[in-house]
C-alpha cells in the first residue's frame, strides 16, 4: 500500500498552490536550486523541487526571483513565501502586446548564462539551467 501512495505524495509536493494548480509548470534551475514556475495574471509561483538546505527564505529568495523572471519575461517586484514555495509580483503587464514596466523597485542586476536543456534523473521532461552572477 505504501508503494502506491508514495508516488502520489511526492507528486503532490511539486503541484501548484490552488491559485496556480491548473497552470502548466516550467522547470528552471538557477544556481543549484530547481523550481517549477507557474505564471497566472500578475503573479508567478516558484515551487522548489530539489532537496537542499534552506531553513529560511533568504538564501533562496533571489534564485526564485530569477527563475520567475526567466519564465515570465518580467522583472519581479516582490517575493513572498518560504524556502519551498514563493510567489512573485510581476513588474510588467503580460496581457499587453509589449512589456510595459510597472513601478520599479531597486533590485540587483544579474547576468545569466543559459546552459540549455538537461534531462531530469527521473526521466521526466528536461529543464533549463541558468548560472547567474550579480554585476
Amino acid at each position: 500500500m505504501i508503494r502506491f501512495l508514495a508516488p502520489l505524495l511526492l507528486a503532490a509536493c511539486a503541484a501548484g498552490t490552488p491559485h496556480f494548480r491548473d497552470v502548466p509548470a516550467t522547470r528552471v534551475a538557477v544556481n543549484g536550486s530547481v523550481f517549477d514556475v507557474r505564471v497566472r495574471g500578475d503573479l508567478a509561483e516558484a515551487v522548489r523541487i530539489n532537496a537542499q538546505y534552506a531553513p529560511r527564505l533568504g538564501p533562496v529568495r533571489d534564485r526564485a526571483a530569477l527563475a520567475m523572471a526567466q519564465v515570465s519575461g518580467c522583472p519581479i517586484l516582490d517575493v513572498l513565501g518560504d524556502a519551498a514555495v514563493t510567489v512573485g509580483v510581476l513588474g510588467c503587464d503580460r496581457d499587453a502586446g509589449e512589456r510595459l514596466l510597472l513601478t520599479a523597485v531597486s533590485t540587483p542586476n544579474y547576468e545569466c548564462i543559459d546552459f540549455g536543456l538537461y534531462e531530469n534523473v527521473g526521466g521526466e521532461n528536461g529543464y533549463q539551467v541558468f548560472e547567474c552572477t550579480p554585476y
